[in-house]
């Protein structure tokens, strides 16, 4: 369960950072690009953390391994 809770704070704080970088780049140019890039930075943030926890099982599983020598 804490696991899994994890796994959501990270999903929200990457997406939460995501919005914001999305946002103030599109803000350079108007209202509207501010709003959509704050959309497609949460989206891509979110994106981001799954593959960061992915990554980190594959890292993990990797480091467990025992390597054999010839």
């Amino acid at each position: 369960m804490r696991e899994r809770f994890t796994n959501v704070l990270r999903r929200a704080r990457y997406a939460a950072i995501g919005a914001a970088i999305g946002a103030a780049i599109g803000g350079l140019f108007n209202r509207n690009a501010a709003s959509t890039g704050g959309a497609i930075g949460a989206l891509v943030g979110a994106t981001l953390a799954d593959t960061h926890s992915t990554a980190s099982e594959y890292v993990e599983e990797a480091k467990s391994r025992k390597v054999k020598m010839k």
